[in-house]
């Protein structure tokens, strides 16, 4: 990058349109080659915009100031040097890095890390080393880490929602988040839609899902917990978890009969609310009951002893009565990928997941309210069952990868379809790659029952 001075006033010309076309091509040019006046141009910016929006304040600190007793004098000379006290406010904020600007809206928190981010729309900077002030975090992608000015260090694990309140406390609006809490910064907290979470010199793990449920989990110290759910508060230390569900129940929901649907590039949906539809879910153990009626479908593998218990796997059965199955074409499966409120992306590596066809006529008879371990279809407790499945496709969902749809293909679904002759066709699904720790992630996707959600769906054509 060019001599600092001389950057400055390029970026600052930039900003008030005083480049000619040939200089602006050319600032255009270098901004994309130049990481770091890419990183300077983009704070400046960011700079700039807040200073215009806290026009205000900036009425405040003129009624304030010893000089405006003075112009008072001389009101026509007024509005001049408001105008210069202004400029001179925002070339502070940009040529000494901020300090002006500090005055109205203090820095509390700076990003420290991003892997393969995407963001949505935020009104806080995002660009690594980016030094933000209190507001909204919307991450779609990846995994970002803010270190706040106590020292606390928050990992947001996308799909991920976090406000920034203050230098000791966030909001954690959606998704997940890891805290490493240094001593100086006990007190540190982190809240939920339904509850309070307050360090005491810790590791931690929250996340929160639809409907206010919310998971903690403790890596190492101690965490006290406050909310309407829980009375009386609670402590929480090295290995302990509390699960606050506070919103979505089940047996509150009805299901939602969905149809077929024919697009205009001749693909027919057929979801699992459609006819003979179900899906469902099923975990070792069954601590829960039943699963089949569950908003989500959670899938997990581990092969970690103390975690054998939260082993899931999903199944799904379509009713093909309106298709002409020995005639399809091409097929895809589609998912509505969801958090699911348990576990952290990042003590996951990417996932590799399995697609199965259920290849026993017999087995597509399972009901959604009895639905268990022992007896999913075309499955033992150690995995699935050759003898009554093949395997059709696979598919990697990345570490911190997005909320989008999920679509899986291929002329193995495509054939299965066409030798199914009961009019129904079954799948079951189940994650291949393990974890680290008991605390990793468990992947969700939509249900027929899930609110709002769009349910599994085979498009065929």
């Amino acid at each position: 990058m060019r001599d600092r001075k001389e950057t400055n006033e390029r970026i600052q010309r930039a900003i008030e349109g005083l480049l000619s076309p040939q200089e602006q091509a050319q600032f255009e040019s270098d901004v994309v080659a130049d990481a770091e006046l890419r990183s300077a141009y983009v704070e400046r910016v960011w700079l700039h915009a807040t200073l215009r929006q806290q026009g205000g304040d900036l009425e405040r600190i003129f009624a304030s100031h010893p000089v405006i007793d003075i112009v008072d004098h001389a009101a026509r000379w007024k509005p001049l040097l408001a105008g210069a006290l202004a400029a001179s406010l925002l070339i502070g904020a940009i040529f000494v890095g901020g300090g002006g600007l500090s005055l109205l809206t203090p820095k509390v928190a700076r990003l420290i890390e991003a892997d393969n981010c995407k963001w949505a729309g935020s009104e806080l900077p995002t660009l690594v080393n980016s030094r933000m002030t209190a507001g909204t975090l919307t991450l779609l992608e990846g995994i970002a880490t803010l270190e706040f000015k106590c020292g606390a260090k928050v990992c947001m694990e996308a799909p991920a929602t976090l406000q920034i309140l203050d230098s000791m406390h966030c909001r954690l609006m959606e998704g997940s988040v890891t805290a490493d809490v240094p001593e100086p910064a006990h007190g540190f907290t982190v809240d939920t839609p339904d509850i309070k979470v307050i360090d005491w010199g810790t590791k931690f793990g929250v996340t929160t899902g639809f409907g206010g449920r919310s998971h903690v989990r403790v890596f190492e110290g101690e965490v006290e917990i406050e909310g309407a759910t829980v009375q009386g508060g609670k402590r929480l230390t090295k290995g302990q978890t509390l699960l606050v569900d506070s919103g979505y129940s089940s047996a509150e929901q009805e299901p939602v009969r969905g149809r077929q649907v024919l697009d205009a590039e001749g693909w027919t949906s057929v979801p699992t609310s459609f006819g003979r539809g179900k899906d469902g879910y099923v975990r070792r153990g069954n601590d829960g009951g039943s699963m089949g009626m569950s908003p989500l479908l959670m899938v997990k593998h581990t092969e970690l002893r103390a975690s054998r218990g939260n082993e899931r796997r999903i199944v799904l059965t379509f009713d093909l009565s309106q298709i002409d199955a020995p005639n399809v074409a091409d097929a895809q499966l589609v998912l509505d990928p969801k958090p699911t409120g348990f576990g952290f992306p990042s003590l996951v590596p990417d996932s590799r997941f399995a697609v199965y066809g259920i290849t026993q006529n017999a087995l597509n008879l399972w009901e959604e309210n009895t639905l268990l371990w022992e007896s999913l279809p075309g499955c033992t407790d150690s995995g699935v069952e050759p003898e009554a499945t093949t395997r059709l496709a696979e598919f990697l969902i990345a570490r911190g990868a997005g909320s989008g749809p999920l679509i899986v293909g291929g002329d193995a679904i495509s054939g299965f379809l066409r030798s199914r002759k009961d009019g129904l066709a079954s799948f079951i699904i189940v994650r291949e790659t393990g974890e680290s720790d008991p605390s990793g992630l468990v992947h969700g996707f939509a249900s027929k029952e899930y609110p709002g959600g769009t349910p599994p769906a085979l498009r065929i054509r």
